[in-house]
């Protein structure tokens, strides 16, 4: 893991946040069926960087909005191992909205990676 200095821990936070739930839908949107919060978690930790973008901690909270929000839908299953899991997969309107923000993604993506390269 690299060493990183507030500053860039800072930026880096910053830009999780608005990127988060993005990928979230983008994620519940690709599985053919619900996903429960850890597996969501280990899915972004293996095909990510060598640091997380997203830590579990701020991954349940993003769900619970994405889905107060009607965007996902959840349902609690008792589990063999533990304590009940909280399942999401993406509602209707979850797909429209991840559709929208997409096309926003790409535009700001064009955006800043112009700027950028001057």
């Amino acid at each position: 893991m690299m060493d990183i200095s507030p500053q860039t821990r800072k930026f880096q936070k910053e830009l999780n946040s608005g990127t988060s739930s993005l990928v979230l839908l983008s994620v519940l949107s690709r599985s053919k069926e619900p996903l429960y919060g850890y597996q969501i978690a280990k899915m972004l930790e293996d095909s990510g960087p060598d640091f997380p973008m997203m830590k579990q901690g701020t991954l349940y909270p993003v769900l619970r909005s994405l889905e107060e929000n009607s965007l996902l839908s959840s349902m609690v299953e008792p589990s063999v191992s533990g304590p009940p899991r909280r399942y999401y997969k993406i509602t209707d309107e979850g797909q429209a909205v991840l559709k929208e923000w997409l096309e926003i993604w790409k535009q700001t993506k064009k955006f800043v990676d112009a700027i950028l390269k001057g």
